[in-house]
């Protein structure tokens, strides 16, 4: 009879399930006081305010740091050295805090135990810290900020190799023709060679030094690619064998890339000299400001990043990336007045649509090939 009277229960539950009406210690839950299944109104709000909060910092964080990166550009095009070891230490120095432990009786503090091998981050500081480097000296190259943009959107294609080699994924047809399509328009901007606003000449033809500059510039945007997207799989790697301890992984990898910048001591002089040659101080304090803009705008755009991520899907992310990503080439055309045409315009569409049709097209799952 006992089993009876389970069975009967179980069969009521079932019935009560499909009716909409859930029970809580064998009371009925009134709907109205829920949004789903254990989420009340109260939860809700705090984790929408959260999510628009979110989404304000990667727009408006990310969008200013592009501004301020451009304004930096323009003053000194061969400022790339002095900005990525700014860039390093700075956010070295805002984590380091939270990396510290005071033992007892000792007055010196110590870095706090590892979750992942010293090893790991030196591979992965080496990675990031050549494709920093190269990404911010192809400005100097006549490379303008505008194809710079196109081209840091344009990853798709390098991860989807790298993920076919190295994690064994497969991928769908949508996201296959998605990847063609921004190719082809990485492709399309490459060729249109737009005029980079600090290095254009009344020249509507370009001379063959200027060629082979330009195109040493964009060698230097394709192997950034590569390397941003082998920086990908590490991390991938690294977090699924120790854990999401990607905190870690952004303090170690800034932090163990500083040593580096010794042998760039002369650019960095260099760098920081231009801030300061202004025609009046209030311009050298100006320009001193807008770096520092530059450097508290891409901690706020990364914090937004991370936040958001731990919030929503990647697909979700992405497709907010990407559109952040058109509003900063929207930003660089319209203020700056950075050269644009019809070619690179018809490019920058087909890279911003491949990437939001890969990222509708869902997660990639990883299936042995």
């Amino acid at each position: 009879m006992a089993t009876k009277r389970r069975n009967t229960s179980s069969r009521n539950g079932s019935a009560g399930h499909q009716t909409g009406k859930d029970t809580i210690h064998g009371k009925p839950t009134t709907p109205s006081k829920t949004l789903d299944a254990g989420f009340s109104t109260a939860q809700a709000v705090p984790v929408i305010i959260d999510y628009y909060y979110a989404l304000s910092l990667v727009l408006g964080g990310c969008c200013a740091n592009v501004w301020a990166y451009e304004q930096l550009l323009m003053m000194n095009p061969r400022i790339g050295s002095a900005l990525t070891f700014s860039q390093m230490l700075f956010i070295t120095l805002q984590l380091l805090p939270s990396f510290l432990v005071y033992p007892p009786g000792r007055w010196l503090p110590r870095l706090k135990p590892r979750q992942v091998p010293l090893y790991q981050w030196a591979i992965q500081v080496t990675v990031l810290t050549t494709g920093s480097l190269l990404n911010n000296w192809a400005f100097a190259y006549q490379v303008p900020l505008t194809l710079l943009i196109v081209f840091r959107s344009a990853g798709l294609a390098v991860s989807m190799l790298f993920g076919v080699v190295f994690l064994k994924k497969r991928y769908t047809s949508m996201q296959i023709v998605s990847v063609i399509t921004v190719s082809v328009g990485v492709i399309l901007a490459t060729l249109s060679k737009p005029k980079a606003t600090s290095t254009s000449t009344n020249s509507a033809v370009p001379s063959a030094d200027e060629l082979w500059k330009y195109m040493i510039g964009v060698t230097m945007l394709v192997v950034s690619l590569f390397l941003t997207a082998f920086l990908g799989i590490l991390q991938e790697k690294t977090y699924k064998q120790y854990g999401p301890c990607w905190q870690e992984g952004v303090f170690y990898t800034h932090f163990l890339s500083l040593p580096a910048f010794l042998f760039l001591i002369p650019d960095i002089k260099q760098g920081y000299n231009s801030l300061s040659q202004g025609p009046s101080t209030s311009s050298s304090l100006l320009s001193f400001m807008i770096l520092g803009g530059n450097l508290i705008s891409q901690l706020i755009c990364v914090s937004g990043v991370n936040r958001l991520s731990s919030q929503v899907s990647s697909v979700s992310t992405n497709l907010v990336l990407t559109a952040r990503k058109a509003l900063s080439l929207c930003l660089s055309v319209w203020w700056f007045g950075n050269g644009w045409n019809a070619q690179l315009g018809a490019g920058a569409g087909m890279v911003f649509l491949g990437s939001a049709m890969f990222s509708a097209a869902g997660d990639v799952k990883a299936k042995k090939l």
